[in-house]
Order: structure tokens, then sequence, then C-alpha cells
């Protein structure tokens, strides 16, 4: 109990010496309840990407990744329905129900806080083309719903009663730019005294430096804020402010529940159209450069492909709606419940040319060698009599090695049936502890980190050349996403594993590609290691790639050269000539889209199917 009362004595004069410390600065209202974030970066990556870009490109680029984009991006299930139809659907939702209920935040910074539109005032919006259709060719069924802002928003400060605030972690606030709620689990800390139903100002706490050269927020959630000068980053929170709404609970409720709506917003810098629970099945909101991607894969009807890293399945059902639903397309993901993502969003758009797999994209391709990877569904001999149809083997040998892969198959899958049958025969122990763990899981569910439940089939891979097309819309350090309010937590290493791990995926790619197939690269990332070092790195390797030019041509070209880092190692980009044959998409562009990357790659001859392998 002493030791307890010298610690809060110690910080309490920690606190008041902070306190006494602190500057008594004079503010200005509309420098500090304003949206003017400056991104940060690690100092070492904000000097390579100024060398990539220029200072004047970067810092234009940076700016646009804290804003989200100016309208919302529509891809129409045109299976079920045409772009016309949908336009229809959503004027009507529009008119009907204003910036509440169905669309959230439609306008909703021009009328006063809570209230809606009135029919007249929404039929004038839309007749003014809030709703519109994609002019590129062959993208007819994009729409496009406009959003506005950033708006000056009137948080009613006084220097004699600061408005009662609610400070949201970053991610929260990202979602929020976006279009969502103020949700539970954001919540970081709040004013005093607040109750349900007051005006909140929202702001936002960013990652900051630590000691230790880490990043962290520092707030212990709950924290009180006092709209003084001695509050938890006070100074850090000047043009952070995302705006204002209206508290679902108490500041008590708020950090008592686990779950819900903490604030409901009503004044937002951004207005961005909601489209939860909208026309289910009938539409997907997609960002453009993704349809682009999907569009420069050309699928055709009747075709094998292969979906390397397919959640959450936008793209999946994206080649599947362009197929027409004819083929097959194989997505695969290593997370359970992502593959659960893939498989609602499909059965939900009513496709059923979709094979999900769990699989590990590093481990995509199957191993004819082995026991476990030979008796499976996936390596049978269907598969094998593609594999050896799309080979460049003579025909003799060819029968030949299909001979003895088929006797070989038959014999593991033998083997396989009879360890199952000696296993089924074998009795099972059950320990205590394994009776208690599923007692415990029926009671209180399977925990957060464990499947949500369904039933998924595992993969054990593929065979080499038994797909006609390959999407790898590969892991990234996603540095084109927007809004985004920090970028301080990659560094060069970072960078240059995400590349490395893209290559040994693409790796895989190659070796599954029929020849004469082709292989459709892209990430949602600025960082050229990630983009065009890639596409160095597959020229250069696999002799029998080339780049192919895509349709619809939307993006810019890629960057052509070359950056040598203080270590010496230098990193290749492209040649004069192969620019034009990648999309690049620059947030800073007048298309206002994240940052993504295209990659189109023709699949020549294989002299031998482990030629540079």
């Amino acid at each position: 109990m002493k030791r307890a009362r010298n610690l809060l004595k110690r910080i309490n004069k920690t606190f008041v010496t902070l306190q006494n410390q602190m500057p008594q600065v004079s503010m200005d209202a509309s420098e500090r309840y304003c949206y003017n974030p400056r991104l940060r970066w690690n100092p070492e990556v904000e000097d390579y990407f100024v060398r990539a870009y220029g200072p004047l490109h970067f810092a234009k680029i940076s700016e646009a990744l804290t804003r989200p984009s100016c309208y919302s991006c529509i891809r129409v299930n045109t299976l079920k329905c045409t772009s016309d139809s949908v336009m229809e659907k959503l004027q009507k939702i529009i008119i009907n129900l204003g910036p509440v209920n169905g669309i959230e935040g439609v306008n909703s910074s021009e009328t006063d806080a809570g209230s809606s539109l009135d029919v007249s005032e929404n039929q004038s919006r839309v007749k003014n083309g809030l709703i519109s259709k994609c002019d590129i060719p062959g993208l007819d069924y994009v729409v496009f719903v406009k959003g506005c802002g950033p708006h000056v928003i009137d948080y009613g400060y006084t220097p004699d009663k600061p408005p009662k605030e609610v400070l949201v972690s970053r991610k929260c606030a990202e979602a929020v730019l976006r279009g969502a709620q103020v949700y539970v689990p954001g919540v970081m800390a709040c004013s005093a005294h607040v109750e349900e139903g007051d005006t909140v100002a929202v702001s936002v706490a960013i990652e900051q430096p630590l000691p230790d050269g880490g990043w962290g927020i520092g707030i212990t959630r709950g924290t009180i804020l006092q709209g003084l000068q001695t509050d938890p980053y006070y100074f850090e929170r000047n043009g952070l402010y995302i705006g204002q709404g209206r508290t679902v609970f108490s500041r008590a409720g708020i950090f008592r529940a686990s779950k819900g709506i903490a604030v409901n917003m009503t004044d937002r810098v951004f207005s961005l159209p909601s489209f939860h629970d909208v026309l289910e099945g009938e539409i997907f909101l997609q960002n453009l450069p993704s349809i682009a991607t999907a569009h420069a894969l050309d699928p055709q009807k009747g075709e094998r492909i292969l979906d390397m890293c397919a959640a959450p399945g936008g793209k999946t059902t994206g080649i599947a709606i362009l197929m027409k639903d004819e083929g097959e397309v194989v997505a695969v993901d290593r997370s359970h419940n992502k593959v659960l993502d893939i498989q609602k969003l499909a059965a939900e758009l009513g496709l059923t040319c979709i094979t999900t797999y769990k699989l590990d994209a590093l481990k995509a391709v199957c191993k004819i060698d082995g026991l476990s990877d030979m008796a499976t569904s996936h390596c049978s001999k269907n598969n094998m009599d593609m594999t050896l149809k799309n080979s460049d083997l003579p025909r003799s040998q060819e029968n030949r090695v299909s001979s003895v892969m088929a006797e070989e198959l038959n014999a593991n899958i033998t083997a396989g049936e009879n360890v199952s049958i000696k296993k089924a025969n074998e009795r099972t122990y059950v320990g205590k502890a394994d009776i208690r763990k599923n007692e415990q899981i029926m009671r209180n569910g399977p925990g957060r980190n464990q499947s949500q439940g369904g039933r998924v089939e595992k993969s054990k891979g593929f065979l080499p050349n038994s797909f006609d097309r390959i999407l790898l819309d590969a892991p990234c350090s996603a540095l084109g996403l927007r809004p985004r309010l920090f970028a301080g937590e990659e560094t060069i290493e970072s960078l240059r594993n995400h590349g490395n791990y893209q290559r040994r995926m693409f790796d895989q790619a190659v070796q599954l590609v029929r020849p004469g197939g082709v292989i459709v690269y892209s990430t949602c990332t600025i960082n050229p290691g990630e983009n065009e070092a890639l596409v160095r790195y597959a020229l250069d390797t696999y002799k029998f790639l080339s780049l192919a030019p895509q349709h619809p041509r939307i993006g810019g070209p890629g960057l052509v050269g070359c950056c040598e880092f203080p270590d010496g190692y230098i990193e290749e980009w492209l040649r004069p000539g192969e620019e034009e044959l990648v999309q690049r998409f620059d947030p800073s562009s007048s298309l206002d889209t994240i940052g993504f990357f295209i990659a189109k790659f023709n699949v020549g001859s294989k002299m031998c199917p482990t030629q540079n392998l």
C-alpha cells in the first residue's frame, strides 16, 4: 500500500511539473478545429520516394493519400441487372431517403446537423449528376456516385468553453473518412460529463515517436479530455478534426460497452455515400483500378483461371462475371475466414463457377513426388492430363510420362485409402484437457482468433501448367490506400521484405500458368520496389515472359530507371519503352483513385517445365 501511494505521488508530481512547463499558447480556432493532416513517413522511406518521384510530386501524393476519393465506384452485377436499372434504383433511394437511413452522408454537410434533405432538394441533386455511368469504353457497367468535401465545420468553440470531444484511433478515423460511423472499440478518450445525445467534436490520435524508436499512441483508453493544453496530445491534434456527431451512449456507457455505434456522425469533413445493405447481389463497391485489373486479365468463357490471393473476393467475382459465369475460377487464400468471405460474396452475387480453397500462395505448386501432395482432388488425373497437354514435351515422351504419373497417382491414392482405413480402426484417445477445451468452446464460442465455422476445403497445390490465366494481386505495403493518416511503420527493410515475398509468389505463378497463358500482377502501393522492380525481376529471370498491352488503359506510365541505396544496393525499374505497357495509378492525379499498379505478362513457350525455376 505504501509503495502504491509513493508511486501515485511521483505520477502527480510529474503531471504537475509537465503542466507548469507547458507553454500556454494562444490558439486560433480555425487552425486547430479543422482537417489539415500531414502524413508522417520514416525518414529513409521518405527520402527514397522523393528520389523516385521528385519532391513536389511526392508532396502531392502524400497530401492526396490523407483524403478519400471524391466519389464511390460501384460495379454492377451484369448477370442480374443492368447499370441503367441500378442507377434508377439508387436515384430513388437518394430521393426518398436523402442523407439518412439508406445512403448516409450524401451531401449531408449542406444540411443542419441531424436534419435531412427534402424530396425536391434530393431530386435536384440527382438531376445535377450525383449518379453517373462510367464513360470509359468497356466499363459501362461501372457507376459513380459523387461525394463532396472537404467542408469547414463549426464546432462551436469559444475561448472559455471548448467543445465536448471524442478522441478516436487512427484506423477508426480512416473508416469515418470513408463514410462509416464511430464505433465503440475505436474510441480512445472522451470529455467529462458527456451524456447520450450530446454533440461532440471527433478528433484523431495518430501514432507519435516513442523513446525506443518505435511508434505508438501512448493514451490509456478511457482518458478524460479537459479541453486544456495539458490534455494528452493536445497540440498533436491540431488540424485533425474529422467532423462532429451525436453520442449514442454517455461517457460511462461508451467505455462500458464492447460493441456498437458510439457516435452518429452528423457533420463530416468529407461526405461520401455509404452502401451498407443496399442492393445486395446487384452491386459491389470496388475501386476503379481493381476493376481495371480484372479487365487486364481478359478472362474468356470456358477457361481455368487462378486468383492466388483472392480475399475478399472482389476481383475473383469480377473475373467470373466477365466470363459470364462459364468456366472455372479457382480462388485461394491462406485464411479460413477469408475463404468463407469469398464463398459468401460469390453466393450473394449468384456465381457458380468459383471454386475456393484454403492454400498458402507460396505453396501453390503441387509436389508430384509426395503422397500427401498427390492424394488430393486437385492433383487428379484431369489436372495431370491438362499439364501434359499444355507442355512442350514430344508426344512419345508425353505418353510415357503420362503412364508413369497415372500409375504413381493410383498407387498413392490406394496407399492413402489404406492409411485412412487403418487410422479409422485405431482407438482414438481423448484427454481431459481436450474435453475441457471443447466444453469451453461450446459455452463461449470459438474465440476471436479461431475460424468462424463453415466448410473450407484445403488444397495441397496444383500441377504446373494447369491454368490458362493467373491473377496475382499480391499482399503488399498498401501505401496506396486512401485515406491514410500514418505511414511511419514502413522502413526500407520492410519494403524490401515485401518485394522478396512477392517475388516468391510470382515464381509460383510462373510455374502454374500454361505456355500461351497470361499472368497479371497488381498491388495497391506506390512503392516502386514492389511494382516496377518486380517487373524487372520477372523479365530478367524468365525470358519467355513479355509485357503485354492492357485494355482499357486508364492509368499512367510506370517509372523508368533505378535507385541506388546508401548500402550500395541498386534497385532496377523499367527500361525505356516498357513504361507504357504497365498501368500506374497516381492518387494525386485527376482520376482521384487509390495508388495502384498493374502489369500484364504474356507467357511464351517454356523450353522445359523447369526452365529458370
